[in-house]
């Protein structure tokens, strides 16, 4: 069943209208160290009258009996359509989205959602001197059967793009 949009949301607002809610559900993190984990993960998207959205996302550790063990990663930022700015001759609305984290790191993706679909690279990443070795990453999110999916790939100075973090996730509340 499609989502309602809000009469309230603001136009520059409607391409990301899928995304905006509470969710929760659990994923995969890898590493080239530790291998993979199970993970928990919630995300709150709330949709602003300015014209953007914020994102809060949390994801932690999952024992073999689904439990929360240890905080993994925290991360809050904003979505942002460009659509007086999208690329010409293009389907789909240029999206922008900023993130920041507790750890050190702040990014900034870019890139285009095709109806509940979006792709984006990183523009720009942005790393404190204690942060970990990280240059570049790339984010897909997409509505399948009414739930959030997403995979993150990143990448480092010594380490090509590769799989780092999936999760399908489920709207509640």
């Amino acid at each position: 069943m499609p989502l309602e949009i809000d009469a309230s949301l603001p136009a520059s607002l409607v391409p990301l209208s899928w995304l905006v809610g509470r969710w929760a559900g659990a994923g995969v993190i890898a590493s080239p160290e530790a291998g993979e984990s199970q993970v928990g993960q919630e995300v709150d998207v709330i949709a602003d009258e300015r014209g953007f959205l914020s994102w809060s996302s949390r994801v932690w550790r999952l024992d073999a009996e689904g439990r929360r063990t240890e905080p993994l990663d925290t991360e809050t930022g904003y979505w942002r359509t460009s659509a007086e700015q999208s690329s010409p001759g293009k389907p789909g609305v240029d999206v922008e989205l900023l993130l920041a984290h507790p750890t050190g790191i702040v990014e900034v993706f870019v890139g285009r959602v095709l109806g509940t679909r979006v792709e984006m690279v990183t523009d720009a990443v942005v790393r404190t001197a204690g942060a970990s070795d990280y240059t570049a990453a790339k984010r897909t999110f997409g509505q399948v059967e009414g739930d959030l999916l997403w995979v993150l790939d990143v990448a480092s100075s010594t380490e090509p793009l590769h799989p780092r973090l999936s999760a399908r996730l489920r709207r509640v509340g």
